[in-house]
């Protein structure tokens, strides 16, 4: 057991992380080697939404996976998970500050109330932030019981950043909904699994 949890933290820990950081390399080659198309700060942009809700999505697959394949030590990667989405999240909203708005406040106040997909991205960080603030262990011990209470706000997020990400998409909606499937199956998974044990 020692031995398979010194694999699963100095080689699949490490393997995931970088797996996790390479959209950030491979956006930073496309910058410097300009092969991001006309206009590639707004590619950079929607990217980083779409990897943030991509990772949100696979954190909740974790918990399915575990129990699939009878590997606890999946749950490790969860807080990875969890603070690469809200990293992605974070420099996509920094993104739509600076490059969208030019941190004009009264814009961007005006944007949230009149357009509904930015709401609902708005809405799906401010689920997402008090996720990544109380990761840390310290702030499970400190929190007790209400850590978990919070920590159920991952699916507000998820919901919220599926309505956004549709609610953008103008024409060809089938990548939106292939993760409000993939979200609807993983919720039905865990709602299934609790009237089981029920």
């Amino acid at each position: 057991m020692h031995i398979r949890s010194a694999l699963f933290n100095n080689t699949i820990k490490p393997i995931f992380f970088v797996l996790l950081l390479l959209p950030t390399l491979l956006l930073i080659k496309g910058i410097s080697f300009d092969t991001l198309g006309a206009n590639s700060p707004e590619y950079v942009f929607h990217s980083l939404g779409e990897w943030a809700l991509r990772i949100l999505l696979l954190t909740l697959l974790l918990s399915p996976l575990r129990r699939a394949l009878r590997w606890p030590q999946l749950l490790q990667l969860r807080r990875m998970f969890g603070l690469f989405t809200f990293y992605y999240a974070s420099l996509h909203s920094l993104f739509y500050l600076w490059f969208e708005q030019s941190l004009d406040w009264l814009a961007i106040y005006s944007d949230i109330w009149d357009r509904p997909f930015i709401t609902a991205g708005v809405l799906a960080f401010l689920c997402i932030f008090p996720l990544a603030i109380t990761s840390t262990k310290n702030m499970m011990r400190q929190m007790g019981r209400r850590w978990k209470l919070l920590h159920l706000l991952v699916y507000p997020a998820v919901i919220f950043s599926v309505i956004h990400f549709w609610w953008l998409v103008k024409a060809d909606i089938t990548e939106p909904l292939v993760y409000a499937g993939l979200m609807a199956v993983l919720f039905a998974e865990r709602a299934w699994g609790k009237l089981e044990r029920r």
